[in-house]
C-alpha cells in the first residue's frame, strides 16, 4: 500500500474477516490485506489464529508479509490488560513509524467486542491514523445459517456477551443474542426455560453444528439466538 506518497507514518486498519466462512470476507477486506505491508492478529502465532486461517484462504500472499503476533491478555485484571495492550501496540507503532501500513485482522466485525478496539484507542492517542474495515458479524451469519430474520418491523435486538461475565442479562423484549456462550450453556438453559431458542456452534468453521434449542455442551464460538 506504500505508493510514491511522501508520508511520515503508516496507517493501521482494523479488518473484519467475518465469522468463519471465507466467502463472507468483503472485497474491501481482501484488497486491504493485499495492499498492507504488515499483518497483525491476536494469538501466540498467526498461523494458529482462526482469523488468520480465514484470511489466508482469500489472500495467500499475506504469509509473505511482515507478521505481528499480538498477545491476548488471559486475565480479568484491567491494569495488566492495559500494560500488555500497550506493549503489543509498540510493535505495531514500530511498523507505522517505518511508513508501513498494518492490517490488524479480527473475527467478525472490528466494532463488535473486538480486540482491535483496545489497540485503536492507544494508537490514536499516540497520533497514528486508524481505519475500520467492516466485516460480517457472527450473529448475522448465524441468523442466515438458521434461515431466520433477526429482527422485524419495530422489534428490538439485544446483544449479550457471556464469555467474561456472570450475569446472564435481563429478559429484554425482542430478540436476544448471546455471544461466546459455550461455557454458560447449562446456566443459560435454566435461565431461558421454554423460550424459543436456536444455537449455532462454530458458524462457518470446521465442526459447525446447528441446534434448535440449547445443547448440553458446545465450543467457545457458540451463539444462541432467543426469539421473543
Amino acid at each position: 500500500m506504500n505508493s510514491g506518497m511522501n508520508r511520515m507514518k503508516g496507517q493501521a486498519f482494523g479488518v473484519g474477516v467475518g465469522p468463519g466462512d471465507p466467502e463472507l470476507m468483503t472485497l474491501k477486506a481482501v484488497r486491504i490485506l493485499q495492499e498492507a505491508d504488515a499483518i497483525a492478529c491476536p494469538g501466540k502465532t498467526l498461523e494458529e489464529s482462526t482469523a488468520f486461517k480465514i484470511a489466508v484462504k482469500n489472500v495467500p500472499g499475506i504469509t509473505k508479509k511482515e507478521l505481528i503476533s499480538i498477545s491476548v491478555p488471559m486475565t480479568y485484571d484491567r491494569s495488566q490488560q492495559g500494560r500488555e495492550h500497550l506493549e503489543s501496540s509498540r510493535r505495531i507503532m514500530k511498523c507505522l513509524d517505518e511508513g508501513k501500513n498494518v492490517a490488524f485482522i479480527v473475527l467478525g466485525d472490528p466494532t463488535i467486542y473486538s480486540s482491535f478496539s483496545y489497540y485503536q484507542k492507544i494508537l490514536e492517542k499516540e497520533g497514528y491514523h486508524t481505519e475500520i474495515i467492516s466485516g460480517v458479524p457472527s450473529f448475522c451469519a448465524v441468523a442466515a445459517k438458521l434461515n431466520i430474520p433477526l429482527i422485524e418491523w419495530n422489534e428490538q435486538m439485544h446483544v449479550i456477551p457471556l464469555a467474561h461475565q456472570d450475569n446472564l442479562g435481563e429478559r429484554y423484549p425482542g430478540t436476544r443474542v448471546y455471544m461466546k456462550a459455550g461455557k454458560k450453556l447449562k446456566e443459560l438453559k435454566e435461565h431461558l426455560g421454554q423460550e424459543e431458542t436456536y444455537t449455532v456452534e462454530n458458524c462457518g468453521l470446521e465442526g459447525e453444528r446447528v441446534t434448535c434449542g440449547i445443547p448440553d455442551q458446545s465450543d467457545y464460538y457458540t451463539t444462541v439466538i432467543v426469539k421473543d
